[in-house]
């Protein structure tokens, strides 16, 4: 291999000392007003080196940039993942972590992870429990199911359901209307495939009748499976069969719910379907995600029949896909919340942001709008998260001007410290103060200063 030409060896030979780099890392808090978690000479030592490792590998293949190399330090010594200002007027926001937890049920996680907690021990008796016993008479209490199961998210729930239920030599029969995809390439025949069991497609895209699903199971098929459609919606010339009516057929039904609404009680939730109907009309087994509209954090929830519960428990898949004891600290203490639903309405971030009245929205906008230069106008916001796609959420917004363009200044305050996600429409930046609570619109305001002053 030739040696480097001489520019290359002298930029190679400027590099900083590892020392040297690493002294210049600060411990000087940030933007937010948040402190920053005190870094150790060996941690900034280590990151430096690596910072100067990947340098140096850019050097050498070519790279004529001149980055700086204290901030690249930095960044490798940020906590991860990062906090995030939510200014897109999407609720439920999957790439930012979905639900925002209650207040309550952060604590809850906190104090589980502080120390050892009796996850699957029985105090009583003094011998191992089980971790469900945590949440299984909550899920019980709210949804009138007779026992229940969590697992690590929604998907996992629907997988075990088909795979506890049908599983190798059954069969499952599903509405060809309700073979979707959803977020990262999920779909309802890989589930099928991969619990084993054969799938047996029933009606058209379309139009599916009890009629379709009596013939199936007169065919042999073991299980109906029913499925949210998600983020999508057919519309016109449709037709589809309740859960209850599938519940006439003599076999277990799998309702998979998707979104999580518990009960009725909300008007802006009244078209999604809740856990409790869907129990009380039969179906051996409700799934559906607890970060979305339940608000709480990742986990997929199970409730049913005892006996389909059980079935579920003693299934392998079950302890592979088992739920942590942070996110159930955290369940438990939103669950209970549930109980009173004007409570949950109240603190439950995610049911807070769809029922805040205008005259909130209208403040914060206008707090931000001051703030910042912006103007206030009419936007609309969304559910997200694969609930409720056809709904529409009227609301001020504030739009911000930049003089490089709607793509620059979004990419800027992405670029901060806290990170202001907005979204652009008609060329415009929107942020959207339905999904910033009332004490982040003051950060919100600094980011777009820091981003409109650089």
């Amino acid at each position: 291999m030739s040696a480097p030409p001489d520019e290359l060896r002298a930029r190679l030979r400027s590099l900083p000392a590892v020392d040297a780099l690493a002294q210049q890392v600060s411990d000087t808090g940030r933007p937010d007003g948040r402190p920053t978690p005190a870094v150790t000479a060996a941690q900034a030592v280590a990151a430096a080196r690596a910072v100067l490792e990947a340098r140096r590998a850019e050097l050498l293949d070519g790279a004529q940039d001149e980055p700086d190399l204290v901030a690249r330090v930095r960044e490798r010594l940020r906590p991860a993942p990062r906090r995030v200002l939510n200014g897109t007027g999407v609720v439920v926001h999957t790439n930012l972590g979905r639900a925002p937890l209650a207040e309550v049920a952060a604590r809850a996680a906190a104090e589980a992870a502080r120390g050892y907690v009796d996850l699957e021990l029985d105090l009583g008796a003094g011998r191992r429990g089980a971790r469900d016993a945590h949440v299984a008479p909550l899920l019980a209490e709210l949804t009138g199911a007779q026992d229940a199961l969590v697992v690590n998210n929604g998907a996992a729930a629907v997988l075990l359901a088909a795979a506890a239920l049908g599983g190798p030599g059954r069969s499952i029969a599903v509405s060809r209307g309700q073979l979707v995809e959803i977020g990262g390439g999920f779909r309802i025949p890989d589930v099928v495939r991969q619990a084993g069991a054969r799938l047996v497609e029933v009606g058209t895209t379309n139009r599916t009748r009890l009629a379709d699903f009596r013939a199936a199971v007169d065919d042999g098929a073991d299980v109906v499976l029913r499925v949210h459609p998600s983020n999508f919606r057919t519309l016109g010339f449709v037709e589809d069969v309740d859960v209850a009516a599938l519940c006439t057929l003599g076999v277990p039904v799998v309702d998979d719910l998707g979104s999580g609404v518990l009960r009725r009680g909300l008007d802006v939730l009244r078209d999604e379907p809740t856990a409790r109907d869907s129990v009380a009309a039969g179906a051996a087994l409700t799934t559906f995600s607890a970060d979305k509209l339940l608000g709480g954090p990742q986990a997929g929830i199970l409730v049913g029949t005892a006996e389909a519960i059980s079935a579920c428990r003693r299934h392998p898949l079950a302890r592979a896909l088992r739920v942590g004891r942070l996110p159930l600290a955290a369940l438990a203490a939103t669950l209970a919340l549930h109980r009173d639903p004007e409570l949950a309405r109240r603190e439950v971030p995610v049911l807070a942001m769809l029922t805040v009245d205008d005259a909130t929205l209208r403040d914060r906008a206008q707090r931000l709008a001051t703030a910042t230069g912006g103007a206030v106008v009419e936007a609309v916001a969304k559910v997200g998260g694969g609930a409720l796609p056809l709904l529409e959420l009227p609301g001020p917004a504030v739009v911000l001007e930049h003089p490089d363009g709607p793509g620059a200044l979004a990419a800027a305050l992405r670029a901060g410290d806290p990170p202001l996600l907005a979204r652009i429409q008609d060329a415009r930046v929107l942020v959207d103060p339905r999904t910033l609570a009332d004490d982040e619109v003051d950060l919100a305001a600094g980011a777009v200063s820091r981003a409109t002053t650089r």
